[in-house]
Order: C-alpha cells, then structure tokens, then sequence
C-alpha cells in the first residue's frame, strides 16, 4: 500500500515531515536486487537504457533530445555552487556561483571536456546568454539554500545525484536528490522542484525513493523522501517503506516497457 502526504510549503509543515518521519525504514536485499535485475532484462532492447522520475512521469513517452539551456543547466550550476560553498562558508552564493561557471569554462578552455558537456556549450555562449545562465543558476542556488536554511536537523547539500547501474540488464537508473537531512540514525532526502506538481508527482517520487534506496550500500531506505515545490507552495513525500519501494521499482520497469513499445512504434 502506498501512501503520499501533501502538506503546504512553509518551514513548520517541512520539519514536521522530518521530525514525524517513520523510525524503522526498510531494507533492499540482495534478492530484491536480483529480482529487479531480471525484470528490467525481460524488457527486450538493444540501445542502453537511461530511467528517471521524469521518465516514469511522463510515463515512457519519446520527449525531445534533451539540450543545453539556461533552465536545464541552473540546477546542476545552483548545486554546485552549494557545494563550494560547504567548503568555505564565506563565499556568497553569487561568488560561487560565479566560480563554478568560471571552474566550467576552464574546463572547456583546458580541452578536458567532451562535446554535448555542460562545460562545452557554456564556453560556445554569447556574453548575454551567459549573464541569463548565471541569473538562472543564482536563483535556483538561492531557492534551495532557503530551504535548506528552515529545516532545523543537521542537514547537508547532496554530493551529486543518485546513480544505480542495474546489473547485466544495459539500465542506468538516476535518482535526483538536493538536500540529505540527518534526523538521529535516519535520513530523509529533499527534492527541490520547478513549477507545479502534476497527476503523476507521485509516482516520480517513489522512483525517486527506490533509486535512492538501490545506491545506498546496505539498501537502507529514507525514512522519508520529500518533493517540495517552492512556486507552487506545495510539498509531496513518500515514506521508505515496502509498499513504496515495490511501487517505484514497478513504475521504472513499466517506463522501461512502455519506451520499448514507443521506439517499436516509430521503427514500424
């Protein structure tokens, strides 16, 4: 059984879900690893699978090839900045802001990147478009830093996404997380999101919650994994419980059917 609390945006409603997060979240075995594997090598393919929330939303259906622009790079621009500044508080967010872009332009200028990167297309960037990509990444940076700035439990900026290559089965899974929050031995993983949750939030949540789940190193679920959109004032969580991992490992495996059939389609 899977359940989802909604709850407005506002700094107690936030750390209510934390505080009343479940105490005793579950744990993947080996075994629920090897099932999954061999259900995601049941879905014939040739090409390398790439699933996550967004996909499982958008319920497997082809999408545009994904490109470089100031609303896709703010957020991977914004959580690095955080992380920068995790190691020297003193830098504003703007400074590390302007740092990372620097660091990514350096990278470009060096020649240790790779054509389609993110460091590749900002250094082919026009001066205005530039100044439009830092304000989108300043903004993003400035959105997650309040939030995190109400939560009242030791909490840290995410090292990066969650990546779990599913074995022998040509599927990488990608979980995307913000803020990791420490409530005693638990923690509970926040998602920062643009715009407004539709009809099939829920279940990008839970993908979301399993995939954190698979890549933890003992399979230990969140106690909570929380999705709050700031613009729409509104929060969504999902506990780490049974129930809610099995939901979300059956919502990836069907995305992984449905792009299959989708992709049959367009080759017919």
């Amino acid at each position: 059984m899977s359940a989802l609390l909604h709850r407005r945006f506002t700094r107690s409603d936030l750390n209510a879900l934390i505080e009343d997060a479940p105490a005793t979240p579950v744990t993947l075995t080996d075994d629920h690893r090897r099932s999954l594997s061999a259900r995601f090598r049941a879905v014939p393919g040739s090409e390398h699978r790439r699933l996550d929330a967004w996909a499982v939303e958008q319920a497997g259906r082809a999408s545009r090839a994904f490109r470089w622009s100031p609303s896709t790079a703010r957020r991977v621009l914004g959580g690095g900045a955080l992380r920068r500044i995790a190691v020297r508080p003193t830098l504003s967010i703007g400074e590390a802001v302007s740092d990372e872009i620097t660091d990514q332009l350096l990278r470009a200028a060096s020649g240790y990147t790779r054509g389609g990167s993110l460091s590749s297309w900002l250094a082919s960037t026009t001066v205005p478009e530039l100044g439009l990509i830092t304000a989108e990444a300043l903004n993003w940076a400035t959105l997650v830093a309040e939030t995190a700035e109400g939560i009242e439990c030791d909490w840290r900026v995410a090292p990066s996404d969650a990546f779990y290559d599913v074995a022998s089965a040509r599927t990488t899974l990608r979980g995307r997380r913000d803020l990791m929050v420490a409530r005693d031995d638990l923690r509970v993983i926040v998602r920062v999101r643009a715009g407004t949750p539709g009809k099939s939030a829920g279940p990008g949540l839970r993908s979301d919650l399993t995939i954190e789940t698979l890549v933890h190193p003992q399979g230990l679920a969140p106690a909570r994994f929380v999705g709050i959109w700031p613009d729409a004032g509104l929060m969504l969580s999902v506990d780490g419980t049974m129930g809610d991992l099995r939901c979300g490992a059956r919502d990836l495996v069907r995305t992984a059917v449905a792009q299959h059939r989708f992709r049959a389609l367009i080759a017919a």
